[in-house]
Order: C-alpha cells, then structure tokens, then sequence
C-alpha cells in the first residue's frame, strides 16, 4: 500500500539522507536519540517487513451546511511482529484511501515494545511475553496487560490479540474494562499499554532479570 517505491524515495530531511545513505542503519538509534520522524520512507527503509491489519472500518456522518457529509473512518496496525508496532487512524470519502492514509498514520506511530519473560513461572528467558505489568487507558477502555509463561497463548480479546501477534508478543494475561466493544478505543488502549512498557525505567540488572534484551 505504499505510495512510492524505496529506490525511488527522496530525502527532504538531514535524517532521511541519513537513512538512505546507511549513516543510520537502525531504526533504534533514532528512538534513543527521540529524533522525529517526519518521512515514511525512514519506515519502509530500516522496517522492511512491517505487515499491515485493518482493524475497523467504520462510517461516520455529519452535518453540513452544505448538506451531509460521509466519510470512511479507518483504524489501522502494523508491525513486524518482532518488536515493533504502530497503530493508526485514516479519514476519506473512500475506503482505499482512508486504508493508505490510516497505514501512513500507523507508521508514524511505530514503536519498539519492551519484551520479555517476566512470569514467575516461566524461566525460559525469551522474548514472548510483557516483562512486567502494565496498563494502558483510552476513553472508558482501560486495558491491563500480565506476563505469562510460555504456552498459555494470547489471553486478550480480537482486537488486542492482533496488536499483539503484529508487536511479537507470544504469551499474555489480560484484564480489560470499560467499553471494549469499541474497536478504536479497545486498540488504542491496547497499544497505550505497549508505549507505557519503555517508559519504565529500570537498571539492566532488573531487566535482564525479566529476561529483556538490554544490548
């Protein structure tokens, strides 16, 4: 779904020159150092393998002066599902194009979610599961996210599961309340607690503890 090729993507940033000159070559450095990202093709050069999942289409109506106006509500996730997500909203009088921009808004949302091995039970010091746990709020939608040990799967509804599966989250407890039938805010509550896992601070020790990457 992307608007350009790669090969022929031009920079109009000093970091987008960077990218595509392989001064960077990671997109973590750019997350360690909070510099903005303000072109989609540093995305689709550093996260190659991103997929995409539509996770609502909705059709929203208002008024107008001019008379009633209709519009495709979109809400997108990508990721890798090695670690990192976005998630993303698109307006338009057509699907295909509320998708592209939805896909667009996602990219620019991405994020490196925080993984670990962080159940009590579970020693097997991989990545598979949320190191700690964490809760994440959006409208009366609160979601609150536990480690599990290895097997136990997915324990959270559709809507998070998938975020989840595109993040490369393999095992987790859930709780959820609030109005969860609502997809938008289910998903955004979601990924609100997947952001709230990096800002955490915490000593390597501890996290190597909780079985987290730390290099």
């Amino acid at each position: 779904m992307n608007n350009y090729k790669k090969e022929e993507w031009e920079p109009r940033t000093n970091l987008g020159r960077m990218v595509k000159e392989g001064v960077i070559s990671n997109i973590d450095e750019i997350f360690e150092k909070g510099l903005p990202i303000m072109e989609l093709g540093i995305i689709d050069t550093l996260l190659p393998d991103l997929e995409e999942e539509v996770m609502d289409v909705n059709l929203v109506q208002r008024m107008h002066k001019s008379g009633r106006k209709v519009n495709f509500r979109v809400i997108v996730a990508v990721g890798n599902k090695n670690g990192y997500v976005g998630l993303g909203q698109g307006k338009a009088r057509e699907v295909g194009p509320a998708i592209r921009k939805a896909v667009d808004d996602a990219k620019y949302n991405i994020i490196k979610v925080r993984r670990g091995c962080g159940d009590w039970g579970c020693v097997c010091g991989k990545e598979h599961t949320v190191p700690f746990k964490v809760d994440g709020k959006r409208g009366s939608v609160r979601v609150t996210l536990i480690p599990a040990p290895g097997g136990v799967g997915l324990a959270i509804g559709d809507v998070g599961k998938t975020i989840m599966k595109l993040a490369g989250v393999d095992d987790v407890w859930s709780a959820t309340s609030g109005q969860t039938q609502t997809t938008v805010n289910f998903a955004s509550a979601t990924f609100d607690a997947l952001k709230k896992l990096s800002k955490v601070k915490a000593q390597k020790k501890d996290l190597k503890n909780l079985g987290v990457c730390t290099s």
